[in-house]
């Protein structure tokens, strides 16, 4: 079923993708809470393309007053709703440039590595409608560094060998993201733009590590099923003497306050 997976599409890695992927750096989470003037239990929030939720349920944590998640995707939403606690986030389908949601009704609306599938002036738009006066747009990813680390340029490496055209470059760290200060400055839908970024070490289990692999999709796509499975066999391979593997992200984001 995978194997026809589209750029793009990620139904059937939602399993993998909510038990497996890394958190985003909390540092950049408090800081961008520290852009609101309110407190933040004041604050309805509300994620769009929340996938199965890793930045969701972060916000969640920090006590929010309300929290919605938005996703297109059957698989993701289910595995979202599963892994949420009690009633404590509404999941509803819908995409960025048809949330679904009520003008006026939230003070913070983000996008976690989901902004580049979306059409930005469409997107702001609606976000603008949904967003209150004040409210905050936030764009954020959290692309791996693996240049720290050798192990990781060598398996990058070796995926290459497999698909020499390959294109790994990450969405957060390529696109959209080379632009979207200039982007979000010239909307006619947003003001004070503001960038920050934090890195953090995840130290992964190799189950976890795995795992994390088989939830990416443009991986996936690119080498087709059977060179995607035989670069998860040289991964194992080379990492089944280790007790832990150490990842290096770097959570990038854009906040951008609503303009009246």
């Amino acid at each position: 079923m995978n194997a026809q997976l589209k750029p793009g599409e990620f139904t059937g890695l939602a399993d993998d993708y909510s038990r497996y992927r890394p958190d985003y750096c909390p540092s950049v989470l408090n800081a961008l809470l520290g852009l609101f003037a309110m407190p933040v239990d004041r604050i309805d929030f509300a994620d769009v393309g929340a996938g199965t939720g890793i930045w969701t349920r972060m916000v969640r944590d920090c006590g929010v007053r309300s929290v919605v998640a938005v996703e297109p995707n059957h698989d993701m939403r289910k595995a979202g709703a599963g892994d949420a606690r009690n009633d404590e986030i509404v999941w509803r389908e819908g995409c960025a440039e048809s949330t679904g949601l009520p003008a006026g009704s939230r003070d913070w609306l983000s996008m976690a590595s989901s902004f580049h599938w979306a059409d930005f002036d469409r997107a702001s738009a609606e976000f603008h409608r949904v967003l209150r006066p004040g409210g905050r747009f936030t764009a954020l990813w959290n692309p791996r560094l693996i240049e720290v680390n050798p192990l990781l340029v060598e398996i990058e490496e070796h995926a290459r060998r497999l698909q020499p055209h390959i294109k790994r470059v990450s969405s957060g760290r390529s696109g959209i993201t080379e632009r979207l200060t200039g982007m979000l400055w010239a909307s006619p839908h947003f003001e004070d733009v503001v960038y920050v970024e934090g890195r953090h070490v995840i130290k992964m289990a190799p189950e976890r590590y795995i795992g994390a692999w088989r939830s990416v999709n443009d991986l996936r796509v690119q080498l087709g099923a059977e060179k995607f499975e035989a670069f998860l066999g040289f991964v194992e391979k080379r990492i089944s003497d280790l007790a832990e593997i150490e990842a290096t992200y770097l959570t990038r984001a854009w906040s951008a306050r609503r303009k009246d």
